[in-house]
């Protein structure tokens, strides 16, 4: 599949499913079911254990999971997603739950702004990016000094392939197929590799894991072999 076939592809089915965003039992349903364990990682990862008032920046924001409940905790969020159907839900549902939250559409892989930031959230984006190692070289200009990146992706595994993708995609419909290439995973330590060649230091890489017996998804520190959150402080 050619570079512009697959974001084409990838576009339209985000476009097409825009409106299941807010919908527990929809097609984003393994999103809100993780939104808590996000939420928890960002809290204890943040820059400042008191999130209010801090400026956040959520690339690839979708409909706003994630937004709206910093939001709510009184951060300053902006929100940007290449998909307009994704920004107008996410607008639409934080005027109707009275939230104020700066959504733009954009192209991530060509935004441009001068605006500083204290933590920018890159979750579940760089293995979708053509070029995510760029991406991570541009946007750490937004950031302020000693600003915190935090990351999730899936990594490079054959376990990944089996359960992130086939199992997900064809068996489980937790996600629509074809939102995966296992080519563009991203294993940690290429990650690492990166950030540090950046100038970060790498504050943790934690796996999140589900339990198929207990249908439970949990954080852990020391084994990620398909989803895993990186935090990353700007030196």
């Amino acid at each position: 599949m050619n570079k512009k076939f697959e974001k084409n592809y990838e576009y339209n089915n985000f476009n097409k499913i825009s409106s299941e965003w807010w919908k527990p039992k929809g097609k984003f349903k393994m999103l809100h079911e993780i939104t808590p364990l996000r939420l928890k990682y960002i809290l204890e990862n943040a820059p400042k254990k008191q999130i209010k008032d801090l400026n956040i920046l959520d690339l690839g924001c979708g409909g706003g999971l994630i937004c709206e409940p910093l939001a709510r905790l009184k951060a300053k969020v902006t929100g940007i997603d290449f998909v307009k159907a994704n920004i107008d839900t996410a607008k639409n549902h934080a005027k109707n739950s009275n939230l104020k939250i700066n959504y733009i559409h954009t192209n991530l892989e060509k935004f441009d702004s001068k605006k500083k930031y204290d933590l920018i959230l890159m979750l579940e984006i760089i293995e979708h990016l053509d070029n995510w190692e760029e991406t991570i070289y541009k946007i750490k200009k937004n950031l302020n000094k000693n600003g915190t990146l935090i990351l999730s992706t899936i990594n490079r595994t054959q376990i990944a392939n089996f359960f992130a993708i086939f199992f997900a995609e064809e068996i489980l419909k937790w996600v629509p197929k074809r939102t995966h290439s296992y080519n563009k995973l991203i294993k940690p330590n290429e990650l690492k590799e990166n950030l540090l060649k950046n100038k970060f230091s790498i504050s943790n890489i934690t796996g999140m894991n589900y339990n198929p017996i207990t249908r439970q998804w949990k954080l852990n520190q020391y084994i990620h072999p398909i989803n895993y959150f990186c935090t990353a402080k700007l030196i």
